[in-house]
């Protein structure tokens, strides 16, 4: 595993302490991190509500552009404020529950027949990136796990995320990239942290 416990435990506090400032218009507490969260890696920060599980935003980087520390924090930030939902209000700050994903980098699923794409993904391990273009769909790794899913449908919902057509990763331009992240989400607002199993999700539904 690239990432220890205490290191997500970590990612997850620096997230929290991310949206609880950018909504409070406050400045970032300084932190000390460990050398590898000065390194370049993506991230993405999901915010759900709580006890629902509804998503209240989800923003971040696929690609390792940024140190780790900025990604996590900037996601954060982009997560209070994802167009698909009114900006997250002060009230709200204590009901959402932060996770954050630590990404590998995308790589770029080589396939003979696009039919065959849908056994060279692993629903429950990979990420997918969708592009034809300019058009770009990026769905987590937990969502289809979260919607059960199976490959050929995650697939289609990677297009339709693209604004492309359900059945466009049949098409041979487009290219599909998939990508591993680890998880860690607060049990509960500002609760305890734990890494998210999916594979152990995907086997109990």
């Amino acid at each position: 595993m690239a990432y220890t416990d205490a290191e997500g435990r970590l990612a997850v506090k620096i997230a929290r302490q991310a949206v609880d400032s950018h909504v409070r218009r406050r400045p970032l507490p300084t932190m000390e991190v460990p050398k590898r969260f000065n390194e370049k890696a993506g991230a993405f920060v999901t915010l759900n509500t709580h006890p629902e599980g509804h998503l209240r935003g989800c923003i971040g980087y696929p690609s390792p552009f940024f140190p780790l520390i900025k990604a996590l924090v900037k996601a954060a930030e982009g997560a209070c404020e994802d167009p698909r939902f009114a900006p997250l209000p002060e009230d709200e700050v204590g009901r959402v529950v932060v996770e954050v994903s630590l990404l590998t980098r995308p790589e770029l699923v080589e396939v003979k027949r696009p039919k065959e794409y849908a056994k060279a993904i692993s629903v429950g391990r990979d990420g997918l990136i969708v592009a034809q273009g300019p058009a770009r769909g990026l769905l987590l790794p937990q969502v289809p796990t979260e919607w059960g899913w199976g490959p050929e449908e995650f697939l289609s919902e990677a297009c339709m995320k693209a604004g492309l057509l359900p059945d466009a990763w049949l098409d041979d331009a487009t290219r599909i990239y998939t990508f591993q992240a680890e998880i860690f989400s607060e049990a509960e607002p500002r609760g305890v942290v734990a890494r998210r199993d999916l594979r152990t999700e995907n086997a109990r539904r």
